[in-house]
């Protein structure tokens, strides 16, 4: 769930009987009716927008704007602070390479924490792996969770029911910082390093979710589309460089997160867990049962081979 921009108006431009501004309305031949259109805008000059074919709900939490509406090609979308956060259409992609890479490369997880992901998207397919026997989510907004739970049920199918979830509703940064507990795979589902966000891009958020890990396990996070973003993955690199003996990133395009393929920062404590074979990847795949949209060996290993530009930019010779 990854926050894209920033919100474009204090009012939401669909709430009443308000004219819609430019920027949030589209049109359609001067006989049809016109269209209500969601907006977002993190770049100047490059954006995109999502009709709303239907309003589901819309609030004000604690801590963010939440909208969700249905569109006609991308399902129900959830956005946060004027911006799309997640759809039905494409989540999986996002969910499965956050998960699946990091628990599938350590081979033996049996304790996953989520930061982030109130969707539940994460949380489902973190559930599908049968050897993982404690799951710990920590999000910060409860309304996130339980309006994803009323109105985009199909992101978690039930897994905040699982008997493994232990839920806690508090500030990621805080969470880890103070914990005694140790975990196998530390997914971070953060959203970008703006606002509430920007506190789990820190070298202390870095340095405490390393102190959180076992011997063997790894830190994956989402990290923005680097041709938009580079900037970003460098001072992820940075400050991943100084603290785990593999650091690398690896990507998938993802439609809903414009500006090209996503990285996702990997920070592992052995150097040997992004080496496996394509055959142990195999097996491992194939001992999970785990069926999925995305998600394959081959992609998993393909995933960690970066362009030439991101790798000049973390100054890797190679992506060995």
């Amino acid at each position: 769930m990854a926050i894209r921009a920033r919100c474009l108006f204090d009012d939401p431009p669909w709430a009443g009987n308000r004219p819609l501004p430019p920027a949030f309305a589209g049109a359609l031949p001067m006989s049809s009716t016109p269209e209500t259109h969601y907006q977002e805008t993190l770049y100047d000059g490059y954006g995109q927008r999502f009709r709303m074919d239907k309003l589901l709900h819309e609030v004000r939490t604690g801590h963010q704007h939440l909208v969700i509406f249905e569109n006609a090609r991308m399902g129900r979308v959830m956005a946060l602070d004027g911006v799309i956060q997640t759809t039905e259409a494409d989540e999986f992609i996002y969910h499965e390479m956050l998960t699946h890479v990091p628990i599938l490369a350590h081979g033996s997880a049996k304790r996953v924490l989520i930061i982030g992901g109130g969707d539940g998207g994460m949380l489902r397919e973190v559930a599908k792996h049968r050897g993982v026997e404690h799951i710990t989510m920590v999000e910060i907004d409860a309304t996130v969770v339980d309006l994803c739970k009323r109105f985009l049920p199909e992101h978690s199918k039930g897994a905040f029911d699982d008997a493994r979830l232990n839920l806690v509703i508090d500030d990621g940064m805080r969470f880890v910082a103070t914990t005694e507990e140790k975990f196998d795979v530390i997914i971070s589902d953060s959203t970008d390093p703006i606002g509430p966000g920007e506190v789990l891009f820190s070298e202390n958020f870095y340095q405490a979710c390393r102190r959180c890990l076992n011997d063997g396990g790894i830190l994956v996070t989402q990290n923005g589309t680097p041709f938009m973003q580079l900037a970003e993955v460098q001072t992820t690199a940075g400050r991943l460089r100084s603290l785990f003996p593999d650091w690398h990133f690896y990507q998938a395009a993802v439609p809903t997160y414009i500006g090209g393929a996503m990285t996702f920062a990997w920070g592992a404590t052995h150097t040997t867990s992004r080496k496996l074979s394509l055959d142990t990847l195999r097996q491992r795949f194939a001992g999970s049962g785990i069926v999925t949209r995305y998600y394959n060996p081959e992609i998993h290993i393909g995933a960690f081979a970066l362009p030439q530009y991101v790798l000049q930019a973390v100054n890797k010779p190679s992506n060995d």
